[in-house]
């Protein structure tokens, strides 16, 4: 068993009214198994996984317009099995399959702009804009495209683009030109969704120039539609284009009365194009197709997180991260969707927690970032709000700590259950995650998803359990990319997961898995530490770094030194605060109690930021690469490339520092 502390435990009678728990039932007497708990549940999913998802998709209530014959078609490559081939399905029909006046969506921003949408009329909105779509010549497979904020307009023009069998791909707009154009030049889209402005830390930020810019350098889009204008920005400015179109959100939307036409769709047609991150190279343009995003998002909310018509689903997050398709699949369960755009911080700290008073948020998303901010913000909402509609607190982004547990069950929440999820754009969904059947350990993930064959393993490729290692899934699932767009023979696609271990997916993250079937992530494995041949997860530090109230954040990479590695710590301290001798000492000693010797950084420095991955994870292979004096082969792959100047000035303070350890 764990020896993680237990925070919070399921009662019986919740275990035996969750959906999880009907599902268990089913398929022990439909197929003659001994389940009796969660463990011996996700055994039999792996082990037997196509009875696993034919049962699945069964109990999901997936609407499916035709059946195959076989639901699984194995090969001697695991990136080249199907599932479900000859299944045809279409990813909006199943979104949209509430049509009453139940809110569907709500809207907010840091100036508390608040729009709504009942599911009646976003049936309705959705076939107006489906039905423009058509008359303007989009048929299954053109790629639309999203330069989108958070908002209620977004998710319209997806699912009437989708509805068609187009493929949607969006990034949010604080990505910078040369982001956008590296991801849209690839995919050429024909129609482009965008916002002439967006909010953000009470600054308005306008887009007329970088809409000018795609309508030049996009020479396939033919058209690009403007939501409304909510920050009184000019909407007269001058379009550029010799060859692209610009409409209003409002001059778009059929009258037509006739009914939505859904395309049939191949359970493996294109639906989403996701990003890599883009720090090492031109963004990875990552195929996510129809059925198995559908059918893996909707195994998460149903069994997972207990997702119901009568929840209020929440997660902060902007369209340039798998989050929001992971948010807006929510519908499918005809849940309430809580949208926000903007600073989480703006214009008061404890904004997101005013928001699940207002809206009565049930299941409340975040990332351990936010946590570990609002915690030295010296937020206790538990005290300040009232939060009791809260059931389920999911966090993700990056690993949480086990002090970010304590911050959770001290001063948000005593009653809700707290699931940290963890997988990624990759596949769009999650490897390891929660359940409403099992208790939290403190900083332990819960368990594997049900049908993923996820392991550990070590660097000779053996399962262990107890040890650090590389995250792997074993065996095939719905939900693994379709490919990357324009990939010869799948070459980097077999390069980015397979080549580790012949046969498995490699995720590239750095694990462990406990003896209690709970997970681990210690940090990315291309960015684990390895001083004296000691590997070390850089969340390891950033665990015991960030409990200083001194410090609001850190990012840690190892720098070649005398013929082996040493740790180079850069911290970004509260306001007001300098790093001096003592604060260094005890941010050492802090480490070396919490983690090891091993851990205790040789160099620690002050930075004013920290560079971030357009989707807000800490880009530590950039800051690696510098200092060490590698190329930064994308610096507009990040939200900030600017910060980069600091560190190319203290690179000259590192080389010649003395370890100090």
């Amino acid at each position: 068993m764990s020896t993680a502390e237990i925070l919070w435990q399921p009662s019986e009678s919740a275990i035996e009214n969750s959906q999880m728990f009907a599902f268990m039932q089913l398929v022990k007497e439909k197929h003659g198994v001994a389940i009796n708990n969660y463990k011996d549940l996700h055994d039999w999913s792996v082990k037997d996984k196509v009875a696993f998802w034919q049962e699945y998709l069964d109990f999901s209530k997936i609407n499916i317009h035709d059946s195959g014959a076989n639901a699984h078609t194995p090969h001697d490559n695991l990136w080249q099995e199907k599932w479900f081939d000859g299944w045809r399905l279409n990813y909006a029909e199943n979104l949209l399959r509430f049509s009453d006046d139940r809110m569907a969506l709500h809207f907010f921003d840091e100036r508390h702009n608040h729009q709504q949408l009942s599911y009646a009329d976003l049936n309705r909105e959705v076939t107006r804009v489906s039905h423009w779509l058509r008359e303007n010549g989009i048929v299954a497979g053109d790629r639309i495209a999203g330069f989108a904020a958070n908002r209620i307009e977004t998710i319209i023009a997806m699912l009437a683009s989708t509805s068609l069998g187009a493929i949607w791909s969006s990034c949010s707009p604080d990505f910078g030109i040369n982001g956008i154009l590296d991801r849209f030049t690839q995919i050429t889209p024909k129609i482009l969704f965008a916002v002439n402005s967006h909010l953000y830390a009470g600054k308005t930020i306008q887009h007329a120039s970088t809409l000018n810019s795609l309508a030049s350098k996009l020479p396939n889009l033919e058209k690009v539609v403007v939501f409304p204008e909510l920050y009184n920005c000019d909407q007269n400015w001058q379009f550029d284009s010799q060859h692209c179109q610009l409409l209003r959100w409002d001059a778009i939307k059929s009258r037509a009365k006739n009914p939505i036409v859904f395309h049939s769709a191949a359970f493996n047609d294109p639906l989403f194009i996701m990003y890599s991150s883009g720090t090492t190279g031109v963004p990875k343009c990552i195929v996510h197709g129809v059925g198995g995003t559908l059918l893996q998002h909707r195994k998460e909310h149903q069994l997972h997180t207990d997702l119901r018509r009568k929840d209020v689903l929440f997660y902060f997050t902007t369209c340039g991260w798998m989050m929001w398709n992971w948010l807006v699949s929510g519908l499918a369960s005809g849940a309430t969707l809580v949208l926000y755009d903007g600073s989480p911080f703006h214009p008061q700290p404890d904004q997101l927690f005013k928001l699940v008073e207002e809206t009565g948020i049930t299941v409340f998303g975040i990332s351990a970032k936010f946590l570990s901010a609002a915690e030295k913000a010296n937020l206790h909402p538990l005290q300040s709000h009232d939060l009791h509609t809260v059931r389920l607190i999911l966090s993700t982004g990056s690993p949480l700590s086990a002090e970010g547990y304590d911050y959770v069950y001290n001063s948000i929440s005593t009653k809700a259950a707290l699931n940290s999820i963890s997988g990624g754009t990759d596949i769009i969904s999650c490897f390891v995650l929660g359940s409403p059947l099992l208790p939290v350990h403190r900083g332990e993930i819960q368990c594997a998803g049900l049908g993923m064959d996820v392991s550990v393993f070590d660097d000779a490729g053996n399962p262990v359990i107890g040890e650090k290692g590389e995250l792997v899934c074993r065996q095939s699932f719905p939900s693994m990319p379709c490919g990357f767009w324009n990939d010869d023979n799948d070459e980097k696609y077999r390069e980015a997961y397979f080549q580790r271990f012949p046969g498995t997916w490699t995720h590239g993250d750095y694990a462990e898995q406990t003896v209690n079937n709970t997970f681990i992530i210690y940090g990315r494995s291309d960015t684990v530490l390895n001083p004296g041949g000691v590997r070390i997860g850089t969340a390891e530090i950033y665990r015991q770094v960030e409990q200083l109230p001194e410090i609001l954040e850190a990012i840690v990479i190892g720098q070649h030194w005398q013929g082996d590695v040493r740790v180079v710590l850069f911290v970004r301290l509260v306001a007001g605060q300098t790093l001096d001798s003592e604060l260094e000492d005890r941010i050492r000693l802090t480490i070396r109690q919490g983690a090891s010797p091993r851990h205790v950084p040789a160099v620690i420095l002050q930075v004013q930021d920290i560079p971030r991955t357009l989707s807000g994870k800490i880009a530590e292979t950039a800051v690696r690469n510098l200092i060490n004096g590698q190329i930064v082969k994308n610096a507009d792959a990040l939200a900030n490339p600017q910060s980069l100047d600091e560190y190319q000035l203290l690179k000259f303070r590192i080389l010649s520092s003395i370890s100090s350890t």
